[in-house]
């Protein structure tokens, strides 16, 4: 679905073209959703539903955002956090090596890529220049950039801790690229798209069906260019 702007504006060759990562280009939450599950089994909380138990975990994560950054080890963390908080029974170490064995297990996920990713990607690389650009433990997403096998599309490699404005017009300049001719790619409202828009570059919404709830959020009304499309292979449709 197109929210602005007309096909043909978009059929300019040689735009940059950044492109998240986790959701975006393969699955990633959906593992963190089913490690939450395991984590609530493991609690077995005799008062509180699984939903309350899954709303003080998004409390921890949300509080310890900034201190503790993203990826599987701070997942873990507040895991253990929340288990503090809530277990009925007593905490000894054995418990919290449980806790902690649950949410590392998330490193031994496989890269699944979504529907269409690589072919789309080998061929937008051969018009535009492609920046892969995402946040998180560095290490950690190294790897999942290694394993992906889609590495060689993309001239650069940005992982950040925050997608924010500053990060936007950083590597715009980092990569040498012109706002004008850059757009954001990605699932993510909070990180992908009105960071970008506040930017001055373009942005691309795919939703996915298992963002992250500390990402979503309402979408500026876009000043500029912006597309909302269904899935990554429509990318070839503009551009």
């Amino acid at each position: 679905m197109m929210k602005s702007g007309t096909l043909r504006s978009y059929r300019i060759e040689r735009q940059t073209l950044l492109i998240d990562a986790d959701d975006t280009l393969w699955h990633n939450n959906i593992h963190f959703e089913r490690t939450t599950n395991a984590f609530i089994d493991y609690l077995g909380h005799s008062r509180l539903s699984r939903d309350e138990v899954r709303q003080v975990v998004n409390e921890v994560e949300r509080a310890n955002l900034k201190t503790n950054g993203y990826g599987t080890e701070s997942y873990t963390a507040n895991l253990i956090e929340a288990y503090r908080r809530l277990s009925e029974r007593e905490i000894d170490q054995r418990a919290l090596d449980e806790v902690f064995n649950i949410g590392m297990q998330i490193l031994d996920a496989e890269i699944e890529l979504l529907h269409g990713v690589s072919e789309t990607l080998e061929d937008l690389s051969t018009r535009h220049e492609l920046v892969l650009f995402t946040k998180g433990n560095p290490n950690e997403q190294r790897s999942k950039i290694e394993r992906s096998g889609v590495k060689q599309h993309f001239k650069h490699i940005d992982i950040v801790t925050e997608k924010d404005v500053t990060a936007y017009v950083e590597v715009v300049r980092t990569v040498g690229a012109i706002a004008d001719l850059t757009w954001m790619v990605g699932n993510s409202p909070r990180s992908d798209i009105n960071p970008a828009i506040d930017a001055g570059l373009g942005a691309v919404f795919i939703p996915y069906e298992f963002t992250w709830e500390i990402e979503i959020e309402e979408i500026s009304l876009p000043s500029g260019r912006f597309l909302q499309l269904d899935e990554f292979p429509q990318l070839l449709e503009y551009f």
